[in-house]
């Protein structure tokens, strides 16, 4: 399983990828492995400011639908467009073209609490 040692991870098995004053968020290439083949991506929060351990959509897998949470405080951007068309992009590249939204952070600095690669691994080994 890869786990990017640039990303930061949350308990919740989302990543987060900051990007000059922005942050990309998708889930984790075990998150998407446990979940199965994804069927649809839903999110309807573009536009609005969530708290960290908010849900900002679900995503749908064939047997299972699972809610999305807010690693950090952020405004959301923008929806992955390519999902609409291709929620299996989250299964086939989950930290590339399978990204899942665009955020602008409250506070960038949030991101350093999240988990290293390294903290993650320990996580899902539990």
């Amino acid at each position: 399983m890869n786990f990017p040692d640039e990303l930061r991870y949350s308990a919740d098995h989302e990543w987060v990828r900051l990007q000059g004053e922005e942050a990309v968020i998708g889930i984790t290439d075990f998150a998407q492995s446990e979940l199965g083949d994804i069927v649809f991506v839903d999110v309807d929060k573009e536009g609005e400011n969530l708290k960290a351990g908010e849900v900002f959509g679900s995503i749908e897998a064939v047997k299972t639908v699972s809610d999305l949470m807010m690693p950090i405080a952020a405004e959301v951007l923008e929806l992955n467009p390519a999902l609409e068309e291709n929620p299996e992009l989250v299964n086939k590249e989950p930290y590339g073209q399978g990204w899942i939204i665009r955020v602008k952070p409250a506070n960038p600095k949030d991101i350093e609490g999240l988990m290293s690669a390294e903290d993650y691994k320990k996580h899902i080994a539990k």
